[in-house]
């Protein structure tokens, strides 16, 4: 998942907040699918949580370099 990374960080902060918004939808989605017993991979909700994670850490990094400069 480092390529994820790298392709998160060539995005600006606008295309990073729409990606954490669209991941959290998903993430949403799949837990109701789970709740529902629809989800066949379960694992998938760690990957987006990590995921979201990953991308709002980029978003903070992003965030502090333009306040700092």
């Amino acid at each position: 998942m480092a390529n994820k990374a790298s392709e998160l960080r060539a995005k600006d902060v606008a295309a990073l907040e729409s990606e954490i918004k669209a991941l959290l939808k998903s993430h949403f989605n799949m837990r109701m699918q789970r709740a529902t017993q629809q989800l066949n991979d379960t694992s998938a909700l760690g990957k987006t949580r990590r995921d979201i994670a990953r991308a709002k850490t980029i978003l903070a990094e992003k965030k502090k370099q333009g306040a700092a400069q």
